[in-house]
């Protein structure tokens, strides 16, 4: 193959017919690239890495960051995945000043986009003042889903299941007796019966009790163990056995009351109150909305190891329970005319098993966070959307949301612009004044500061 290279000088310097005619020769040389490998997985961490050198024919800067690890020995980091090749790191920050349930916490947040950790330490430090956040206890119970198809009579599998309740949880709970010891373990059954385009079939919820672990993997090995004995017992054919991400019995709420006068006074407590309005009656807003509040709460979850997926799953299927997608806060006054704020949000959080004990950064996170419990946990995080929330809201009916934005992302601006680290701040500052806040733009004051200061 001919070698191909992605370092190319000065490409916005040229015309666009110039830089087509370039693009076109260098995909033309490299028109034999296949992504058709085969055995990848069985080379070391290092062939992966040479083969990807070779294949891409990767420039000396980006091999050793193919090569930096972080605190990954090579050891631990291919056990995670398939085909590792490398590590990839994002930001942890701080978020400061909370308090939940009278308890002080210090939030790690592993996020990319800026004035989230900020706007997080903002809001709780106000929330503070009237009490701070009180969460309920989050209950760890998981939902694993048996689905029964081609039964004959659905009645009667409904009733056998219901008598043989004990049997099934019995059957479940030999998977892992430390979990019973424990005092977790499957404890109920739910059944409901559902009609598909594929005709009527019955789903059986498995609840158990995981304790302290997200859960996944504890409610799918029950689930498969004993779908033998229910597919015999209720003369049907099943198929699925897997975890549900919608947690419904695992629900986090919390509460706190803002200071108006702390958020901004009236005007704003009252921009707040419309934004979420809006947000209840139009789910192209509430998406936006929700999506606020999960900025912290998966920014805690990224921090301490947790399944991300599985909670922005869950959060976005739960707001749409009622048939449309809702917002997951809800909005009040006081009689002072302080705002109120509460939020609902399934939350499916662990602290053993997966990654929150054997990745390094996610060990200190905990540690950090000093709790106790996964519920704890959960607990803390709600507290997090909601002050995220709240701090959103208030940005966006006050300063508007791209002033904390556009103060941090006009220094990438002028750092990808080439600024010299010395200008930076200068830079930045000049293009968040003259609301330019772009590369090109950001060339020009590069130029004409360096010229002023024979840099």
């Amino acid at each position: 193959m001919t070698d191909f290279s992605s370092e190319i000088s000065e490409f916005y310097k040229l015309s666009l017919d110039e830089q087509q005619q370039l693009l076109v020769k260098l995909l033309s040389l490299n028109r034999d690239f296949s992504s058709e490998i085969s055995g990848f997985y069985k080379l070391s961490l290092e062939e992966r890495q040479q083969q990807l050198v070779k294949l891409l024919n990767l420039n000396r800067e980006e091999i050793d960051l193919i090569k930096t690890l972080g605190y990954f020995s090579s050891s631990q980091i291919d056990r995670l995945i398939e085909n590792v090749v490398g590590s990839y790191q994002l930001p942890l920050g701080l978020a400061f000043n909370f308090t939940v349930n009278d308890k002080d916490y210090i939030i790690p947040m592993v996020i990319e986009e800026p004035s989230v950790v900020a706007a997080a330490s903002k809001i709780a430090k106000i929330a503070r003042e009237k009490g701070g956040f009180r969460s309920d206890e989050v209950k760890s119970i998981m939902i694993s889903q048996i689905q029964l198809t081609n039964l004959k009579d659905i009645d009667s599998a409904k009733e056998n299941i219901k008598k043989n309740k004990e049997k099934i949880l019995s059957l479940a709970n030999e998977q892992d007796p430390l979990l019973n010891q424990l005092g977790g373990g499957a404890k109920d059954i739910e059944v409901r019966e559902i009609q598909t385009r594929k005709g009527k079939m019955l789903i059986l919820h498995l609840l158990v009790d995981v304790l302290d672990a997200m859960g996944a993997n504890i409610v799918n090995t029950m689930a498969e163990a004993v779908s033998p004995y229910i597919e015999n017992l209720c003369n049907g054919k099943i198929y699925l056995r897997i975890v549900s991400n919608l947690t419904t019995h695992r629900i986090a709420r919390c509460r706190a009351v803002f200071d108006k006068n702390l958020l901004g006074g009236e005007e704003v407590v009252e921009g707040i109150l419309n934004a979420y309005e809006f947000a209840y009656a139009d789910p192209y807003r509430a998406t936006t909305h929700n999506k606020g509040i999960m900025n912290g709460i998966i920014a805690l979850a990224l921090a301490t190891g947790n399944d991300t997926r599985a909670i922005e799953a869950g959060a976005h299927a739960y707001a749409s329970l009622s048939g449309q997608y809702k917002p997951l806060t809800k909005f009040d006054l006081d009689s002072e005319g302080n705002l109120i704020g509460q939020i609902e949000i399934p939350l499916a959080f662990g602290v053993i098993g997966g990654i929150t004990r054997t990745h390094p950064m996610a060990r200190l996170a905990l540690k950090i966070l000093r709790v106790e419990s996964a519920g704890e946990l959960a607990q803390v995080a709600a507290a997090v959307g909601l002050a995220q929330n709240v701090g959103a809201l208030r940005a966006l009916v006050s300063e508007g949301i791209q002033k904390g934005h556009m103060a941090l992302h006009s220094r990438n601006i002028a750092k990808s612009a080439g600024a010299p680290e010395e200008i930076i701040e200068e830079v930045a500052k000049k293009m968040v004044k003259d609301k330019k806040i772009r590369v090109d733009y950001a060339k020009e004051i590069i130029e004409i500061i360096s010229k002023s200061k024979n840099l």
